[in-house]
């Protein structure tokens, strides 16, 4: 691993607290990122800022963050500039799912999903993107937005459809927003990660024997590695955060508006 990949980049990462988020954050600080980690869970990004500023290469800093809130979404990016002087880097990582059958779908559903994963990214974007329109274009590279997007932002599985309609709107977001913000040397990327072992999976394997889908624990993620990932295992944050690292980096400079499928095998396209 190179310590300097990423020096210079200052980073706000949404989603923060654990999972694919913590993980990133970490991976980030020991190639030389100074990470601003947002989080609801307070408790657990100040645990990673503290754990990414112990191991001594990049620097971290945690706040307060709900995505759904455009003035938490500001105080976080002010809070990237106050403690590091900038913003160049934007990882719009926060999302929620909670699976429910065609016909059980509800407006509260609906809207906790949607409210997250797909306006809460709109919000981070935006909020992003003013600062980085403020400071002006840099003199070497662009400014980089990433929206973490998913195996169904190229398709949709029945229990999943209002999560599936949240991750095809990260996928326009990148797409429309790559052609909204070049003008502004910012560009708009993603990727899109297959079933990692996290905690938000670790709970939805639960909700799916819940409303019926599997018979007990366990079942959902050996069904999905046995028959629909041609890999035949699951991955880990340690299976994307590479991907994660290069989109940050210089060395993809010349891209926009593209997302990189992380899942195995189970969406070709």
């Amino acid at each position: 691993m190179d310590p300097n990949r990423l020096k210079g980049k200052n980073i706000l990462i949404t989603g923060a607290a654990q999972g694919m988020g913590a993980a990133n954050a970490e991976y980030f600080a020991a190639q030389g990122a100074n990470v601003c980690l947002g989080d609801v869970n307070v408790d657990g990004v100040q645990e990673v800022a503290e754990r990414i500023n112990n191991a001594g290469n990049g620097e971290a800093v945690a706040v307060k963050l709900d995505v759904t809130s455009r003035a938490d979404n500001a105080a976080a990016v002010a809070k990237t500039v106050e403690a590091f002087g900038s913003i160049n880097v934007a990882l719009m990582n926060a999302g929620i799912n909670k699976p429910r059958m065609f016909m059980d779908i509800d407006e509260e559903n609906w809207d906790m999903i949607m409210n997250v994963n797909a306006k809460g990214m709109l919000l981070g974007m935006q909020e992003a993107a003013r600062q980085m329109i403020k400071q002006g274009p840099m003199e070497d590279h662009p400014y980089k937005i990433i929206n973490v997007g998913s195996i169904v932002s190229r398709t949709a599985f029945l229990d999943v459809i209002p999560y599936s309609c949240s991750k095809y709107a990260a996928l326009a977001m990148i797409i429309g927003g790559a052609k909204a913000l070049w003008e502004h040397k910012i560009t708009v990327n993603g990727y899109g990660p297959g079933v990692v072992k996290t905690e938000l999976w670790e709970q939805l394997d639960k909700d799916l024997v819940e409303i019926g889908m599997f018979e007990k624990e366990g079942q959902s993620m050996d069904h999905l590695a046995q028959t629909m990932i041609l890999m035949k295992q699951l991955s880990t944050p340690d299976d994307v955060k590479g991907t994660a690292a290069f989109l940050c980096s210089d060395e993809s400079d010349y891209m926009t508006g593209q997302l990189i499928m992380i899942d195995g095998g189970m969406i070709m396209q």
